[in-house]
């Protein structure tokens, strides 16, 4: 890899407005790869090296000089080193005077220091303007040409100008500035970089506990009641059978909890009588991160229709299904066709079927590719009405599937306890019928007023009030 940077030549010839060199401080991997990126997109550059004779390495075009002569030659130098050797700055302070300076470093963990780097780095060179960019980008996205990486880059300074000049580079290699303000916003942009998925933790841990309770309980309803009161040994049921029931509860569950969190929204806004009013912490975390929650159910979704595709291919299956024809045969008796049970499992398919689809299709729209096709009505539709379509479709699966077992057959509750697809419908009917209620005239339109703005105590009148000329409450 390293060869290969050294053998790289600018692909663009230099314009007259890339002609001023860009001074690049370090040579190291992420240094070598912009440094390539900036020759190949027509600039000038010139690194700045503690051992300019030793750096063989550099891609070939560029100049190789002591940090003092480099920094002389440009007017913007990117530091491309940890911070802690920033401290060989202090020593260039009258050349780097009025110099762009862009801090690209980032640290080994979040909030490592009190302050970010960048400011730091502002505080040690205080006539440098500093910016912070290009900490989100790898040397390894801008050697593949930015084609298999992100292309955003987070951009934050306090003088304008200077961010704006190095706005342009950053879109004259290929990569989408992102204006993040001031240097007041660097150490979030230092720790955007470090962090592990952080919109979809709570998510994972609610999957994570559903997903460990519904096997536990389908274990001991289907495996362990069998071994103790029957002596039959069934485990072979944890293979196929209990995930196939784990992941739709699951699923069905993490889609209503989608929806659940707007519902919890609406009936504090009614308490409150208005919509200036911050929600609890833990209701802002658990709306933010719906969007994780629906794609989680969604993959789970997807590996119940998977499982369910293998069923007629089971040992277990083709067993029974023999067993059955040879028990009619040796009875010499034929169980005739039952239309309501044709009915119950033509329609239980169609069901999940269409539920799949509208799955699907939630999933889908909620790619940053397509939402951005669509204005903020159409998209409000698709996430609000075919989602609680979904839901409403995605129960009366659940239900049908059930039939009389919720209440006549007692051979379903083994230990007293409900079959697992009862757990599965609790908090989807309590979104559905809070939902039903919420949409009545008389709340829906009071949840209206008051997201556009109404407040029950407010100091100043209502319209109708105005009209009929009562006095402010």
């Amino acid at each position: 890899m390293e060869t290969n940077l050294s053998k790289m030549i600018p692909l663009a010839s230099i314009s007259s407005e890339k002609s001023k060199p860009v001074c690049i401080f370090g040579t190291g991997d992420f240094g070598r790869s912009l440094g390539c990126k900036m020759l190949q997109c027509g600039y000038s550059v010139v690194f700045g090296s503690r051992n300019p004779q030793a750096s063989s390495l550099l891609p070939k075009g560029a100049e190789v000089l002591s940090h003092r002569d480099a920094a002389q030659k440009a007017s913007i130098i990117i530091l491309a080193i940890h911070r802690d050797h920033y401290e060989f700055l202090t020593g260039l302070t009258d050349v780097l005077e009025g110099k762009v300076l862009v801090d690209v470093s980032n640290n080994l963990k979040i909030n490592q220091y009190p302050e970010s780097n960048a400011e730091f780095l502002a505080k040690l060179i205080p006539k440098a303007e500093v910016v912070k960019a290009f900490n989100t980008v790898s040397a390894w996205a801008l050697q593949s040409g930015t084609l298999d990486a992100s292309r955003q880059v987070f951009v934050c300074g306090n003088d304008h100008k200077s961010k704006q000049m190095v706005v342009d580079i950053v879109r004259a290699l290929g990569l989408t500035p992102l204006d993040q303000g001031t240097l007041l916003t660097s150490k979030e942009v230092e720790n955007y970089p470090l962090q592990l998925f952080p919109m979809w933790r709570l998510p994972v841990y609610i999957c994570t506990g559903l997903t460990i309770f519904i096997f536990i309980y389908c274990l001991i309803t289907e495996v362990i009641h069998s071994y103790v009161v029957d002596r039959e040994d069934n485990s072979f049921l944890i293979a196929i059978s209990i995930p196939n029931r784990v992941f739709p509860i699951v699923s069905l569950i993490l889609l209503a909890l989608v929806y659940l969190p707007g519902i919890i929204a609406s009936t504090v806004q009614l308490y409150r009588g208005t919509k200036y009013s911050r929600f609890p912490d833990w209701l802002d975390q658990w709306m933010l991160c719906r969007k994780q929650l629906g794609l989680v159910a969604l993959a789970y979704a997807f590996l119940h229709v998977l499982y369910t595709l293998v069923i007629p291919i089971r040992y277990y299956v083709k067993w029974w299904a023999s067993n059955y024809v040879i028990s009619q045969i040796k009875s010499n008796h034929t169980y005739p066709f039952d239309t309501s049970y044709a009915w119950r499992g033509e329609s239980y398919l169609a069901l999940g079927i269409l539920g799949f689809f509208f799955y699907l299709l939630l999933g889908i729209t909620s790619l940053p590719s397509v939402s951005n096709m669509v204005n903020w009505r159409e998209f409000r539709f698709v996430q609000s009405k075919l989602g609680y379509l979904t839901l409403i479709l995605c129960t009366a699966h659940t239900l049908i599937y059930g039939g009389e077992r919720f209440i006549y057959n007692t051979y379903f509750y083994k230990w007293y306890l409900p079959p697992a697809f009862v757990l599965s419908l609790i908090v989807p009917c309590i979104v559905l019928v809070l939902k039903f209620i919420f949409i009545m005239p008389c709340l829906d339109r009071t949840i209206t007023r008051i997201r556009q703005g109404w407040e029950r105590n407010s100091r100043y009148p209502k319209q109708s009030d105005k009209e009929n000329g009562k006095p402010a409450v």
